[in-house]
């Protein structure tokens, strides 16, 4: 349930947002707005206020919406309103009412990230794990325990702000420089070399094939949390057990646990436990289970977690108002132009189509997200509010972009392109959104099925 409010409210609120854009600048040009629906296909529920000459709507599909605007090509309309008609308008209004959605859809995203930035937005530090011999990081010889202070020149507060930094460079497969603070305090200078990465890294964790990993406080293999009916609670492991063999091999760490555990789906496994003053010998069969297409052990334990040590790691980002203003738009632009170069490189096949998401995806992100609490599900809105008013900018017949494309051929040619042309535009739109309609829910599907 939560899910689904978080993804009805995401979607009405930016379709709101990127409707109202349309309707106030066709209302400032006098244009006669008709219908203004949330949603599309037959209508269920309709209102017209007093002395109001638009119809508000909430139509059966409410995965997008529209406004219907006073048009002649559309049915026939009396003298007396002519002049308020939109295709009777000036070329030049006509572009500023069909580019003012997807504005206020960045203009949504910029307010939102502005009450984020003042707020404050948590994060993780950028603080380097283990850096695995052989990687791009290594070569550059970056340290475990570093902190990343820029990238490029540019401040990086967080771990998300510098993998959203390296994304973007990662596109463009390019050197980086990156400068740092040691674990004792001193100044350290690195040049990053990212041309080695190859199509399908950016589909999975491409930080992991440069060797970027943040770094994570050791968690010692003690038994914190043990699943009701359980692999683990009719084996009889407890909470405070601590594993210090599986499987004969010593164990320092919960994740040389995890390892063996995984690695062994419906197999037998045999913990060495401290349990007090006792040791305790336990055989167990991990179950088997499906993670990414992978077939794994689980026993359903979690480890005993230094709380301490996971909050030092914890940080916020904040500015002031003004500051936060700056930030907000350098946060918009940038997400806008990853979002073009991503789309791009899908385009000339640089990139895995398995990139594109949809309604399923999204849903699922605003359950997430709006689980975790108000902040991250403003950022998910943001998020998804730039990507709205980046797709309807596409120059694809049916979207805002393909108006807005004809629009400047007819101030190239100085008549409106014909009613053929817009016929084909309509057909080749149709075509090429249904294409990544089937695309992203076949992704989507794929997701929900490989977990």
């Amino acid at each position: 349930m939560t899910t689904l409010l978080a993804f009805v409210g995401a979607i009405a609120l930016l379709v709101v947002f990127h409707e109202l854009g349309h309707y106030l600048v066709a209302r400032l040009c006098d244009v006669k707005v008709l219908r203004f629906s949330i949603g599309f296909g037959k209508v269920i529920y309709r209102k017209r206020f007093a002395d109001s000459e638009t119809e508000w709507a909430i139509s059966a599909i409410p995965l997008g919406g529209y406004v219907k605007m006073l048009d002649e090509r559309e049915g026939a309309v009396s003298p007396g309103e002519l002049h308020r008609t939109f295709n009777r308008k000036p070329v030049l209004q006509r572009m500023a009412i069909v580019v003012s959605g997807p504005l206020a859809n960045f203009l949504l995203a910029i307010v939102l990230y502005w009450a984020l930035f003042v707020h404050g937005v948590p994060g993780v530090k950028p603080v380097l794990g283990e850096v695995p011999q052989g990687t791009p990081a290594a070569s550059a010889q970056m340290q475990a325990g570093e902190t990343i202070t820029h990238i490029n020149g540019e401040a990086v507060p967080s771990w998300q702000d510098a993998r959203w930094l390296l994304l973007d460079l990662a596109l463009q497969q390019s050197e980086v420089q990156i400068e740092g603070r040691g674990a004792q305090g001193e100044r350290l200078s690195h040049v990053l070399d990212m041309h080695g990465l190859e199509a399908k890294d950016l589909d999975g964790e491409f930080l992991d094939k440069l060797g970027l990993h943040l770094y994570q406080p050791v968690i010692p293999p003690v038994i914190g949390q043990v699943a009701e009916d359980s692999v683990a609670q009719r084996a009889g492991l407890r909470q405070g057990d601590e594993i210090f063999r599986a499987n004969g091999a010593a164990v320092q760490r919960w994740n040389d646990v995890v390892a063996v555990v995984r690695a062994h789906p419906e197999q037998a496994v045999q913990f060495d436990i401290r349990r007090g003053e006792a040791t305790l010998s336990v055989a167990l069969v991990p179950q088997a289970v499906e993670e990414g297409g992978k077939r794994i052990g689980k026993i359903g334990a979690a480890p005993q977690v230094d709380k301490a040590a996971w909050k030092a790691m914890l940080t916020e980002v904040s500015y002031g108002p003004l500051d936060a203003a700056g930030q907000a738009l350098r946060k918009t632009w940038e997400t806008s132009v990853i979002s073009l170069k991503m789309l791009g490189k899908m385009v000339l096949g640089e990139v895995s189509m398995k990139n594109l998401s949809g309604p399923i995806t999204i849903a699922d992100y605003a359950g997430q997200s709006a689980g975790m609490g108000i902040v991250a599900y403003l950022g998910f809105l943001a998020l998804i509010s730039i990507s709205l008013g980046v797709l309807n900018l596409l120059p694809i017949p049916l979207l805002d972009g393909g108006h807005l494309l004809y629009y400047v051929a007819e101030l190239v040619k100085g008549s409106p392109v014909s009613e053929q042309a817009w016929e084909i535009g309509q057909r080749i739109g149709i075509a090429l959104l249904g294409t990544l309609m089937v695309f992203a829910i076949y992704n989507d599907i794929n997701r929900l099925i490989s977990g």
